[in-house]
């Protein structure tokens, strides 16, 4: 009892140590010059909010809002004049009062964002409704921004762009500039002589060749200067620039939270050195996004979607700073697995605790998270299925190191015609095939269709780490049928398939395809060991069949 008590103690001191070791502060040699940012896209949406079910914020926390950005920004850039102004219902609530308005009263300049798409009708509201917020506020919209990516969406032709941004141009005072990614600008020149404002979109974790903060920073001042000479007289401006704070890595472009301080603040510094006029992407975090882009497109907010920084924005970063909450689920998780599996065998201290601090991962890569309906459920059904299962695991892994018997696997067809029967199997083998087979299906949809999707390590960690337990205590599967073989090979061969997409410089999902491969391992094993077995169990019995007369 007492080595098993100073073994609880020193893991959980190991616990919080290897949680405390990728948190360091980090970046606080990084500054950024003093003063406000200059402009920040700005949607008023807060996590229970989304303009694709029209659940829109009231007057009030929109004014909390740009208040609170008037605080470190200029001004904001807004995309549509339709939704910039409050719906019709909310609007004649409010006395008509929009965005712009709200935005002067907060001492905030606004870059005014026309909408246009391949509806013409919808586009004549757009340009109506911008032209009026431009000309009721001249003093406070300093530019309008007509269409937004239209080139690249392939909404309107060159011809119908020019003759709207034509159209608005006649009718405001302020500058007129159209936004798009450098290539469209470079492929339809012919739009800049219509506009006052060249402005580009640089979004180096967007490109179809990710660049890292460092190489993105570096090609900053030669893009900037590339346009300038392909539109002599013409301003240039960055109307997007930005890095997401978490989500999937995409070759040397990896979303975090350090990262994102460093690009912003090296980016800011290098923009007022050299002059440039720039918009970053953006004030707050923008939950609906996830359902288009992914983690990542909900992530690139300086603000979190509490309203509350990210990061300060000088100073020493912390990339998880709930960690030390986490950390102690972990510690916790282990000491109660390790008491489950048998206090007293010292051999199931590590498994355990791995097994804990497993699912605090999880719930860190779950938990903050849960941007719609469909993730919750996600999350209400997978972290508790992990956490049963990582109870089943380690019990399991007790009973062989004692030598008890087990009881016999379910194969992965008795599991299927439970599920069939509407029964959902809990034991040990029927929750080791779902894990499975789920990770299969994800691995193959990762290849086949992976760029909005994650890595999903956090949702099969405690399989990962049953199947490292698997291998250790020697216990592989003992009933297997095409069920698991097919899951088990799918898994793998299309693990190594994903990093070739991803390429062995991803390490994001470079570690998930050799967790994936682990996960597998014992199947395939079990599988490979079989077929080492069959031509001598054939030989065998070809051996004891009577009658049998030896060759001449």
């Amino acid at each position: 009892m007492k080595k098993s008590l100073a073994a609880c103690m020193a893991l959980c001191l190991l616990t919080f140590l290897l949680w405390k070791a990728p948190n360091q502060p980090q970046a606080g040699d990084v500054t950024m010059t003093a003063g406000k940012f200059n402009s920040l896209s700005y949607a008023p949406y807060r996590a229970w909010q989304s303009p694709q079910d029209t659940t829109y914020p009231t007057l009030a926390e929109i004014s909390q809002d740009l208040a609170l950005v008037a605080t470190h920004a200029e001004g904001i850039r807004t995309y549509s004049s339709v939704e910039g102004t409050l719906p019709a219902t909310l609007a004649a609530i409010h006395n008509h009062t929009d965005i712009v308005g709200l935005a002067k009263q907060a001492g905030l300049k606004v870059w005014l964002g026309i909408w246009l798409s391949s509806n013409p009708a919808d586009n004549a509201k757009e340009m109506a409704a911008g032209i009026a917020e431009a000309n009721a506020y001249p003093n406070t919209v300093t530019r309008v921004v007509v269409g937004n990516e239209v080139l690249l969406r392939r909404d309107l032709s060159v011809q119908d762009l020019i003759a709207d941004i034509d159209a608005v141009h006649a009718r405001v005072k302020q500058p007129v500039a159209y936004a798009d990614v450098t290539h469209f600008w470079k492929q339809f020149p012919q739009v800049a002589p219509h506009v006052n404002i060249v402005m580009i979109h640089f979004l180096p974790y967007w490109e179809n060749t990710p660049l890292s903060v460092s190489q993105a920073l570096a090609s900053i001042k030669s893009t900037t200067d590339e346009f300038k000479a392909l539109f002599p007289g013409k301003q240039i401006s960055i109307g997007e620039t930005g890095w997401p704070s978490r989500g999937r890595s995409r070759g040397p472009a990896v979303p975090s939270r350090v990262n994102e301080a460093v690009f912003l603040r090296r980016f800011v510094t290098l923009a007022n050195q050299e002059g440039v006029d720039y918009n970053l992407i953006e004030a707050f975090d923008q939950p609906w996004k996830y359902e288009d882009e992914g983690v990542a497109g909900a992530n690139w907010g300086i603000w979190t979607t509490n309203r509350e920084l990210k990061f300060p924005l000088t100073g020493p970063v912390i990339e998880h700073p709930h960690w030390p909450w986490y950390a102690l689920l972990g510690a916790f998780s282990g000491c109660l697995l390790f008491a489950a599996g048998g206090f007293g065998n010292l051999r199931l201290a590590v498994p355990a605790f791995a097994l804990g601090n497993g699912f605090a991962f999880a719930c860190m890569g779950t938990l903050p998270m849960l941007y719609d309906n469909w993730l919750r459920l996600d999350a209400l059904v997978n972290l508790p299925l992990q956490a049963l299962f990582a109870f089943l695991v380690i019990r399991r892994a007790g009973a062989i190191l004692a030598g008890a018997p087990l009881p016999p696997d379910a194969t992965g067809a008795q599991t299927l015609a439970a599920l069939r029967r509407g029964k959902f199997p809990l034991t040990y083998s029927s929750l080791w095939f779902i894990f499975l087979a789920s990770a299969a299906v994800f691995e193959v949809m990762l290849v086949f269709a992976g760029r909005y999707r994650d890595a999903p390590m956090p949702v099969f960690i405690i399989p990962v780490i049953a199947a490292a337990i698997r291998l250790w205590s020697r216990d592989r599967p003992g009933n297997i049928a095409w069920e698991e073989m097919l899951a088990a090979d799918t898994l793998a061969v299309f693990a190594g398939l994903d990093t070739i997409v991803e390429g062995t410089g991803n390490l994001d999902f470079l570690s998930w395809s050799l967790a994936a491969m682990l996960m597998a391992a014992p199947v395939l094993l079990a599988q490979w060991g079989r077929r080492r077995a069959a031509p001598v169990d054939a030989a065998i019995s070809h051996k004891k069949r009577p009658g049998d007369a030896p060759r001449p």
